[in-house]
């Protein structure tokens, strides 16, 4: 519910009002769409990334026998590197880099695959990485797509409606007042005519 009152001020002031929200929803509109298409192509990606993952997850199971020799504190992740980047006006995290420190082991008295091994960690674990912040990402963008899309709503459904009501109703008043003013202006000038005709 929009409060008012029935004068000019209060008149202009809703006016300015709607005149700014009919100039901000399109570009709110825009916000949203654009949000909608960022939030499709993170979904498309986090696919992607869990297609990876299943295919890197069979290599794996491929080398199950063997993964009984390996060494697992082999591979460790190190120092990963996360900066942010605005993505359809949402702060969003983003990798940068991501290190991973491998302990020295025998070439010669490790099995031959340990190499094929310790890649195929790395890259089972910059898969499970980018797929969490990916996960982070499109958390934060449907969270900015829901909010711009209630405002959207609010604009639409909710002010601009109610502010054009607003300025009907004051408008009404004030022609109501005039055309009353004017009644009355008339009635008196023939009153005071109906006396000049009298005292004559």
């Amino acid at each position: 519910m929009i409060a008012f009152q029935y004068n000019k001020t209060s008149l202009q002031h809703l006016e300015k009002q709607l005149k700014m929200r009919q100039r901000t929803l399109p570009i709110i509109k825009s916000k949203e769409s654009a949000l909608r298409v960022e939030v499709k192509k993170c979904k498309d990606e986090m696919e992607l990334h869990d297609e990876e993952y299943a295919r890197l997850l069979e290599q794996y199971r491929d080398l199950f026998v063997l993964w009984n020799e390996f060494n697992p504190s082999l591979v460790k992740t190190g120092k990963l590197s996360i900066g942010r980047k605005k993505v359809a006006g949402v702060m969003v995290p983003v990798l940068e880099d991501a290190e991973f420190v491998v302990a020295p082991y025998s070439l010669f008295g490790s099995p031959k695959w340990f190499a094929d091994g310790i890649e195929l960690l790395k890259k089972m674990a910059m898969t499970a990485i980018s797929r969490d912040l990916l996960n982070r990402k499109l958390r934060l963008l449907e969270v900015a797509r829901k909010k711009t899309t209630q405002k959207v709503n609010l604009f639409e459904k909710v002010q601009i409606p109610g502010y054009q009501d607003a300025i009907r109703k004051i408008k009404r008043f004030m022609e109501d007042e005039e055309n009353l003013s004017k009644s009355s202006q008339k009635i008196l000038k023939s009153l005071l005519e109906q006396r000049e005709e009298v005292t004559v």
